[in-house]
Formats: structure tokens, C-alpha cells, sequence
């Protein structure tokens, strides 16, 4: 539900802010904002995560997403000019710190919960972040039109606060000690590093298309503006169904297996000097590695000499929403086991670190992604541009390929 209303704000408030006197500048403020304050409070949170409690945490940030989501849909009431602007930076501020905090505090209660099965539960979870991607755009739309601006924002702010009491009543309370561990220990760890890199640099590749491929899609194909939102669903709705399957090979597949060895052996992946198989990491590789082609071909770019067509650029997205999957999935249980090997504590600190470590990575990334994917549309057009962005996968790829 969280990321049902995440993703139908910023489409109305957009157009809500032009009619209200906002500049385009401005409204790119607004958005930006939020991914910026998201990162700092996923940071804060993670790091205070024991002090707080998870379960409180986690409850006080969907009270204030709920709460917030209502305000938003009364502010239409506010006069035109400053005020209105000034209200919608502060509204989309509180926005991000309760959505940072409910989704450090998630993640580490469902990590607390099930330690032996983290991928297979992530990724179950980014069923529902699919959902949400799916969903939340053509309900919203669907309520404004039907029932006014108020309308969306009122009954899904109330659907998420109606769900306080069943969390209250359900979720476990957990208490730990405060770890001796920070960030900076943990984000300083080689591979660590490595993998904040990669999801800096997947999140930016989302947030890149975001403001450029529905206006290369309508400028290209002249299809309806109404049809764009389907193009966007091969992505969605591939990254949906195949996140649960590379969860569930992350956690039941060995992590160093010696059949896994041979394969790779045979195929040239190793030596045969018996270096150890990582499933996890050629799942990052490879993954980055298609994202990356993926983004070389979604214009295509000019020097591979294709045609573009509506059915390459739909499969392309498809493509680019399963090797998604590849590549996020396997980073939180990544993360956890390079802390455990490096002497972090097994519990509740540990955990909130690597939350609020992966959550704050995503979000820098969803703060580049949108602002480099315009500055690039605008220099040097949409097909160079999206090239251009596949070199952060590409990057992350070949450091993980040259790291061990």
C-alpha cells in the first residue's frame, strides 16, 4: 500500500502544483526532495533502529504516510503561489521520513523473523512492490476521475491507517542492545561498498526513465497518452513475478557448492584451482550485465544499427525487469553476511544497519537516476541518453566480475 500511494503522488501533486503556479524547476524540487530526505532518515533510522524499536518504528511511519496522504489530498484548498509550493516541499519531506522509517523497520523485523530464508522473504515482499507499481498509477487515476482530486488521497491515507491496528496486534516485538558498529564500518567493507554501488546505480537506472521514456514513447510511436502507462507494465510486472523465484534460488541453492563449482568450471566462469562459487554474486553480475545491454538497446542506441519498434522496446523492458531482480534481490542478504564475517553482532543492530543502509542506497540512486536521465534527454536525446545510463550497471558488473 506504501508503495501504491508513492506511486500515484507524485503524478497528481505534479499536475496539481502546475495549475497552483509552481515551475517546472520547482516541481522538480518537490520530487527530489523526497528521494533525499528518504536516504537521510533510512540512515538515521537504521542507526537508531534498537533505541527506537523496530515495531514502533515501523507503525509511527505508516501513521504519518497515512496521515500525510490525507493532507495531501486537501491541499488543493490552499492559495495559488508560495504557500501552496511551501506546503508541498514540507508535506513531501514528512512523506519521506515516514516512508524511511517504515521500510528500515521492515525490513528488519522480517530479517528477525525468518534469518534462515532473507532473499526468499524480500522477494516475496517485491511482489508487492510490483503490485504497488502496477496498481497504484490506474487506481488513483481511476478514483480522481471518478470523485475529484480529494478522493485518492483520502481513502488510500485511510486504507493505510486502518491497517495500524492489525500491525499493532500481529507484528513481534523485538529488543536488543545497542551495537558498537556504525555505518561507516560497514559501508567501508570492500564488498559492501561494491554492492551499495550496485543498488545506487539500479535504483538511478529506474528513477532514469522515469521524466524521458514516456516522452520518447509519445514523440516516437504517437501513441495515446492513455497507452503510454501500459509500456511501463512489461517492467513492472516482470521485476513482480520474478523477484520471489531468484529470493527463493538466493537462500535454497548453496552458497558455495561444488556442483555450482564444476557448472561454472565448464563453462568458464572458474579455474581449476577451486575458487569458491558465489551463486549470489554471478546473480549481481549478470544481472548488471543485462541491465546494462538492456539500456544500449532501449533506443536502440545508434551504434548497433537497429530499427526501434514498440514490440522491441516492450520486450526490452521485460528483460530489464527480470535482470532487475537479479541485481537487487541478492543485496540484502549480501550485505548481512559480509557483516556477520566481519564481526558485526548477530541482531537487531546489525540488522537496522544493513536496512538502513540498503534503503538509504536506493534512494540516492532515485535521486540521480531522474535528474541525470533529463540533463542527458535534453543534451544529447533519448537513445544516447539511456546508452549512457546502462554504463552504471555495466560498471558495477565488471567490478564484481574483477573483485574476486
Amino acid at each position: 500500500m506504501l508503495f501504491c500511494l508513492s506511486n500515484f503522488v507524485p503524478i497528481s501533486v505534479a499536475s496539481k502544483a502546475e495549475n497552483k503556479g509552481a515551475s517546472n524547476t520547482m516541481i522538480g524540487v518537490i520530487f527530489g526532495c523526497y528521494a533525499l530526505f528518504e536516504f537521510l532518515a533510512s540512515l538515521v533510522f537504521g542507526k537508531y533502529l534498537v533505541h527506537i524499536g523496530a515495531k514502533f518504528m515501523f507503525i509511527a511511519g505508516m501513521f504519518i504516510s497515512g496521515g500525510v496522504t490525507i493532507i495531501f489530498g486537501v491541499m488543493d484548498q490552499l492559495p495559488d503561489g508560495p504557500i501552496f509550493i511551501i506546503m508541498c516541499f514540507l508535506v513531501r519531506v514528512i512523506d519521506a521520513i515516514g516512508f524511511g522509517a517504515a521500510i528500515t523497520a521492515s525490513s528488519s523485523i522480517l530479517t528477525k523473523a525468518f534469518p534462515n530464508n532473507v532473499a526468499t522473504v524480500l522477494g516475496s515482499l517485491e511482489v508487492f512492490t510490483g503490485l504497488g507499481l502496477v496498481v497504484g498509477p490506474p487506481l488513483g487515476g481511476f478514483l480522481y476521475q471518478s470523485f475529484g482530486y480529494e478522493m485518492p488521497f483520502i481513502s488510500l491515507g485511510c486504507v493505510v491507517l486502518l491497517m495500524i491496528p492489525l500491525n499493532i496486534c500481529i507484528l513481534p516485538s523485538y529488543e536488543s542492545d545497542p551495537g558498537e558498529h556504525s555505518f561507516w564500518k560497514l559501508v567501508t567493507l570492500p564488498k559492501v561498498g561494491l554492492i551499495s554501488f550496485t543498488l545506487i546505480s539500479v535504483s538511478s537506472c529506474f528513477g532514469f526513465l522515469d521524466p524521458i521514456l514516456s516522452l520518447f514513447v509519445l514523440s516516437k510511436f504517437n501513441l495515446p497518452a492513455g497507452y503510454v502507462g501500459l509500456v511501463f507494465l512489461g517492467l513492472a510486472l516482470s521485476y513482480t513475478i520474478s523477484s520471489p523465484l531468484f529470493g527463493l534460488l538466493s537462500d535454497k541453492m548453496p552458497t558455495d557448492s561444488h556442483m555450482y563449482q564444476d557448472a561454472a568450471v565448464c563453462v568458464g566462469l572458474l579455474t581449476t584451482s577451486g575458487a569458491k562459487m558465489h551463486l549470489r554474486k554471478w546473480l549481481l553480475v549478470f544481472g548488471n550485465l543485462i541491465t546494462a545491454v538492456c539500456f544500449m538497446l532501449l533506443g536502440p542506441a545508434p551504434i548497433v544499427h537497429i530499427k526501434s519498434q514498440m514490440w522491441l522496446l516492450v520486450l526490452i523492458l521485460v528483460v530489464n525487469g527480470i535482470a532487475a531482480g537479479m541485481s537487487i534481490i541478492p543485496t540484502f542478504p549480501e550485505v548481512l553476511s559480509c557483516a556477520y564475517e566481519n564481526g558485526f553482532e548477530e541482531g537487531l543492530s546489525t540488522l537496522g544497519l544493513v536496512s538502513g543502509l540498503t534503503s538509504a542506497m536506493w534512494s540516492a540512486g532515485a535521486f540521480i537516476g531522474p535528474m541525470l536521465g533529463g540533463f542527458l534527454y535534453e543534451k544529447i536525446g533519448f537513445e544516447w541518453a539511456a546508452a549512457c545510463g546502462g554504463l552504471w550497471p555495466l560498471t558495477s558488473c565488471l567490478s564484481f566480475h574483477q573483485r574476486d
